[in-house]
């Protein structure tokens, strides 16, 4: 589901994509970003992983942790194997924030980790330091 239209969206503004199996969390933080980026949202990995590899590609990728089926961990190492999909950023939003998490997180090439509950002005400051908002 892409809730931003292409014309309701100025062609120059990032893309985030968000991936999370929960819609209330899809809800909130669309809602949280929509009026500064374009927002393409995921409710499973196999999904996500489709919207990374079309063209153009997300600027950035928020993504749970915790799903079924496939877990963020292995959509974020099947993002950085794909040439297409290996450099966008990937930010994990996660209930699962002890070290060895955060540490395997990073590990695999997250650019940052979130712990949930998300606190809008954390995710907004978070994104903004990997895309500024157009």
């Amino acid at each position: 589901m892409d809730i931003a239209s292409p014309a309701s969206v100025p062609a120059g503004k990032a893309t985030i994509l968000i991936v999370d199996d929960t819609p209330d969390n899809l809800k909130l933080l669309s809602s949280l970003l929509k009026d500064s980026y374009r927002v393409k949202v995921a409710n499973n990995g196999r999904k996500a992983l489709e919207i990374a590899a079309a063209f153009p590609p997300p600027d950035l990728i928020l993504l749970d942790v915790v799903m079924p089926e496939m877990d963020g961990y292995e959509v974020c190492a099947a993002l950085k194997e794909a040439p297409g999909t290996r450099n966008i950023p990937v930010i994990f939003l996660t209930g699962r924030a002890d070290e060895a998490d955060r540490e395997r997180g990073f590990a695999m090439g997250a650019v940052d980790y979130i712990a949930k509950p998300v606190d809008p002005t954390a995710v907004l400051e978070r994104v903004a330091a990997r895309i500024p908002a157009c």
